[in-house]
C-alpha cells in the first residue's frame, strides 16, 4: 500500500484509521513523504509504533511538487509483488484493499475511484467516526454536507452491485492515484513514473504507458472507494498544466512505455 503525503499530518492522520480497519491481514504500508516538516514524521512514527503491519516512511526534501519522484521511491522500497496507490487525503473503506488483491488480474490494472467530501465534512470527521463505519455511511454523510448523487453510490456500493454500476458506468478508465493498482513487475517495466512531469494528468499517463505495454485497464469505480477529504492546491501553476499536457501528448503520439526519466535511476 503506498500514498503521498505532504505537509498535511491531520489528514494523514485519518488515512491510518482507514487503513488499521482493512480486512486484508497481510500488507505493508509505504509513506511516500514529499518533503513534509517534523509533524508529519511524528504523526507517521506515532501510528507505526501502533500498527499492526510495516509501517515504511520514505521522505525527500521539498522542491515543489515532486509527486513522480517520491513514487519512484516508493516503489523501489515496496517489497510486495502487488502495489496498490492512494493518496494521503483518502481514508479507504474497509475492503479497499481485500477488493484490489481479489480483482487483481495479471493483464491489468484496476481504476478506482472515490467519493469528495466537502471541506467542512473532511474537518469535523473523528476517529470514532471511522471505527463505527458511519462515515461510510451515505445518510450520515448526507446529514453533515455531502450532497447526493449519482455518483455517491460508491459509498456503499460492492459485489454485484457494484459490478452492474462499473459496467454502466459512462467514466473512463484511467490509472487514478486514489485508488489504483497493479503488478509491481509492470510498475517497473514502464520505468515508473515520469519525474519530468508535476501537478496534472501525471497519474493518468503512468496509466496510458501501461497500456502500451499491453495491459487494459480493469474498472472496480463501484467495488471499493475512499472518501477525499477537500483541501487547497495553491501549488499549481498554469506552466506546470502546460508542460504536463505536453508530456501526455509525447507519450500517446509514440506510444511510449518507458518514462524518460524514471524509477530506473533508483535501482
Amino acid at each position: 500500500m503506498i500514498f503521498t503525503t505532504y505537509n498535511a499530518p491531520r489528514w494523514l492522520e485519518k488515512v491510518f484509521w482507514g487503513l488499521f480497519l482493512q480486512r486484508h491481514a497481510t500488507f505493508e504500508v509505504i509513506v511516500a513523504d514529499d518533503g513534509s516538516r517534523e509533524d508529519t514524521r511524528e504523526v507517521i512514527e506515532r501510528y507505526r509504533r501502533e500498527a499492526p503491519f510495516p509501517v515504511h516512511h520514505v521522505w525527500q526534501p521539498d522542491e515543489g511538487f515532486q509527486k513522480c519522484r517520491i513514487l519512484n521511491k516508493a516503489i523501489v522500497k515496496a517489497q510486495g509483488d502487488y502495489l496498490v496507490f492512494t493518496d494521503g487525503d483518502c481514508i479507504p473503506r474497509p475492503d479497499f484493499l481485500s477488493v484490489h488483491v481479489a480483482q487483481a488480474q495479471r493483464q491489468a490494472f484496476l481504476s478506482g475511484g472515490y467519493v469528495k467530501l466537502p471541506t467542512d465534512l473532511s474537518e469535523r470527521i473523528t476517529r470514532e467516526d471511522v471505527q463505527s463505519g458511519r462515515v461510510y455511511d451515505v445518510a450520515w454523510l448526507s446529514e453533515h454536507g455531502l450532497q447526493r448523487s449519482f455518483k455517491t453510490l460508491k459509498v456503499s456500493a460492492s459485489g454485484r452491485w457494484g459490478q452492474l454500476l462499473n459496467a454502466i458506468s459512462p467514466a473512463k478508465s484511467t490509472w487514478n492515484g486514489h485508488n489504483a493498482s497493479c503488478f509491481r513487475e509492470h510498475a517497473i517495466a514502464v520505468n515508473g513514473f515520469d519525474e519530468r512531469m508535476q501537478y496534472g494528468g501525471e497519474d493518468v499517463e503512468f496509466g496510458e504507458r501501461l497500456e502500451h505495454l499491453g495491459l487494459h485497464a480493469k474498472k472496480i469505480r463501484y467495488s471499493t472507494t475512499c472518501l477525499h477529504l477537500e483541501h487547497g492546491r495553491g501549488y499549481v501553476t498554469e506552466d506546470m498544466l502546460l508542460k504536463n499536457q505536453q508530456i501526455r501528448n509525447e507519450t500517446r503520439a509514440l506510444r511510449r512505455v518507458r518514462a524518460v526519466v524514471g524509477l530506473d535511476q533508483y535501482l
